[in-house]
């Protein structure tokens, strides 16, 4: 059985475990955290073994999950790098390696979110020795639904073997897509479910401006927003299509959106996606 160790007991390991409580995996599904009240809540909800101990989470680890903060990896994996050097930890059984005095080489996923794989692989070991081996993934919290979207990205000399074992582990929370590293942060700030979130609480709330109750405000927004969405990815219809249908020249829909469009919809939109591309550069010189 491969056992699974997330480092990092926050929002998105906690909506990954949801998810796969969904399915019927074969992991053993570990959690560290400095955190003693989030390993008990999470253990309590998830049934998942807890490890308060880095060095024992990482000594049970064939795959190892970083799930911190893109402010705090730094420190995170400096502390690894100075466990991994005095004891050495497990490995998935399909990583491929040359013959070593040690262990084989584990396999690292970091989701810290714009930190790069040229400064993961600084961490865990020498370059000519390393003790890690590292993948990159942007799970969304959509996947404690079981409905997910994942981004991954590889280094070139990840073996094949461990890239089908990320592809794997993140498809048991829904769609895993393979994108270039260069085109990563431009992903993560596009696919965020804040998107949604934010414009439907946006909508909602201008509905209830014009009169509508709170809770049917939100469902008029979550149709118009979500429903609306999946007739597009479920449907073989084109977005432009759809977009003429449900604006008629002359009607509401028409007069609301060429509204929104001369108050600086589009370009309130180009500024948020490029602050948070700055924000995933920010993060890469943490």
């Amino acid at each position: 059985m491969t056992t699974v160790v997330f480092i990092g007991g926050g929002r998105i390991t906690s909506a990954m475990l949801a998810g796969l409580n969904l399915t019927q995996h074969d992991y053993r599904l570990v959690v560290h955290d400095r955190n003693p009240g989030k390993l008990r809540d999470l253990k309590k909800r998830y049934a998942v073994a807890t490890a308060p101990d880095l060095s024992s989470a990482l000594k049970q680890a064939d795959i190892i999950i970083i799930a911190v903060r893109p402010s705090s990896i730094r420190e995170l994996l400096c502390a690894i790098t100075n466990l991994m050097s005095r004891t050495p930890a497990k490995v998935s059984s399909g990583a491929k390696a040359k013959p070593r005095t040690s262990t084989p080489i584990p396999l690292a996923i970091s989701l810290a979110a714009g930190v790069p794989l040229s400064v993961l692989s600084k961490f865990g070991g020498p370059a000519r020795d390393p003790a890690l081996s590292w993948a990159r993934a942007m799970p969304s919290p959509v996947c404690r639904t079981g409905r997910g979207l994942t981004a991954v990205t590889f280094p070139r000399n990840l073996s094949r073997a461990n890239r089908q074992s990320v592809h794997n582990f993140f498809s048991r929370v829904g769609q895993v897509v393979e994108i270039p590293e260069s085109k990563f942060d431009a992903f993560t700030v596009t696919y965020s479910s804040s998107h949604g979130y934010h414009a439907l609480a946006t909508l909602a709330k201008a509905a209830q401006r014009v009169g509508l109750d709170r809770n049917t405000a939100l469902l008029a927004s979550a149709h118009a927003l979500a429903d609306g969405i999946s007739a597009w990815r479920d449907g073989n219809i084109s977005l432009q299509s759809l977009l003429q249908e449900a604006v008629t020249p002359g009607g509401i829909a028409a007069a609301t959106t060429s509204a929104m469009d001369a108050a600086g919809y589009e370009r309130a939109v180009r500024q948020g996606i490029a602050a948070g591309l700055r924000q995933a550069r920010a993060n890469a010189g943490k």
